[in-house]
């Protein structure tokens, strides 16, 4: 027997513990959590495309859409209502919707949201009601419902994100900033050699400046609170190909503060406790980082054409490395390292474990062989 699925429906908000707007690492973090609910998740993208939309199949009944740009939940796709494994139940505003004994018909609908326009989905601000397994082009439908219609049995549920002229969002559009996101990175402006400016939701927050060997550890915990990690480095293999003769090793050992929910590493120093390096993480499918940290929005700035330049030019996490490379420093691109992640854990299978390592003078590019930005790490 399987335990019944119990889902509240918000139109244009949500559905159950789903918000939209939340990112995929929180969501699957929260997925983690479930497995006696979602025993079986599937994840979906194009690995050929940085800005890949991300689909969760939560079988048999849900489909969760996360747009390209900055995962965040886009689209909750409602499907098999009546699929009794497991049996699944939807509210609305505490009242039975659809259950698995309960078949949610197309008067139902009209008796739970009222009149809507024409068509022959049902369509109202933040969802929509199909009759058919797979949507069609309205437009090719006619808009006529007759009496036997009205019991026309619901087979599909969309909920999406207002619109603010009420038409439904494209399904390729970014997530629209809304109250959820509130406290999270909205992006990152990284200057080699200085830092990075963090700019957080609700837009307009005051920005939270982190410079190279000035801010503190206790910097960090007053601007972004604890970090969810404290680590102390132990790898100091690529220090072989320093150009400098080896010093002496400082007193106390350097460690890292994790902010994995916004994607960032801080290396600081174990003898001044100051910022030494920043790595911040690109979250791409497919990759042996995936999923340990959310997408940090990073932005690379360049300098200002002139000293009235008010918008200087950036390149960003979704930019291909060759661009970003052009950027950093026009001509030829210098000689790259390659990284095997599976290297470290005997036994360890990863689908794409390789990635190399562009070293500039202040900054680190790490790319996957398709050209993808996985890090960037500032020293």
């Amino acid at each position: 027997m399987f335990s019944t699925l119990e889902l509240d429906v918000r139109p244009g908000s949500g559905l159950g513990m789903f918000e939209i707007g939340v990112s995929l690492w929180n969501i699957l973090d929260v997925l983690r959590s479930l497995q006696h609910c979602f025993p079986q998740v599937d994840v979906k993208y194009d690995p050929d495309t940085p800005t890949t939309p991300i689909i969760l199949h939560l079988r048999p009944h849900l489909d969760l859409l996360f747009s390209g740009q900055h995962q965040r939940l886009h689209t909750i796709s409602v499907k098999k209502l009546r699929d009794p494994n497991p049996p699944l139940t939807l509210t609305y505003k505490g009242s039975l919707l659809s259950s698995s004994e309960d078949a949610l018909k197309r008067v139902g609908v009209s008796r739970m949201f009222g009149p809507t326009y024409p068509g022959e989905d049902l369509r109202y601000p933040g969802i929509s009601f199909s009759f058919e397994e797979d949507s069609r082009n309205d437009a090719l439908k006619s808009p006529t419902v007759s009496p036997d219609d009205r019991q026309q049995e619901v087979k599909h549920i969309i909920i999406s994100q207002k619109d603010v002229d009420g038409e439904p969002r494209d399904a390729l559009d970014e997530v629209a900033e809304c109250p959820v996101m509130a406290g999270e990175l909205c992006r990152a402006i990284v200057k080699v050699h200085e830092g990075v400016t963090l700019q957080f939701y609700p837009s307009g927050s005051t920005p939270i400046h982190i410079t190279l060997g000035s801010s503190t550890a206790q910097d960090l915990t007053i601007d972004l609170g604890s970090p969810l990690r404290v680590h102390y480095k132990e790898d100091d293999r690529m220090t072989i190909h320093s150009r400098s003769e080896q010093s002496e090793p400082e007193e106390g050992n350097d460690y890292f503060y994790n902010y994995q929910q916004h994607g960032i590493d801080f290396l600081l120093s174990g003898a001044t406790h100051t910022v030494k390096k920043i790595v911040l993480h690109t979250n791409i499918p497919g990759t042996p980082l995936f999923q340990r940290y959310k997408r940090c929005p990073w932005e690379i700035e360049g300098r200002p054409e002139d000293d009235e330049d008010e918008s200087p030019p950036r390149k960003r996490f979704y930019e291909r490395v060759e661009e970003i490379q052009h950027f950093l420093a026009p001509g030829e691109a210098p000689p790259s390292m390659i990284l095997n992640r599976a290297d470290d854990e005997d036994g360890l299978r990863l689908p794409s474990p390789t990635t190399r390592l562009f070293g500039y003078d202040g900054i680190i590019l790490e790319a996957t062989e398709s050209g993808q930005v996985v890090s960037v790490m500032l020293f």
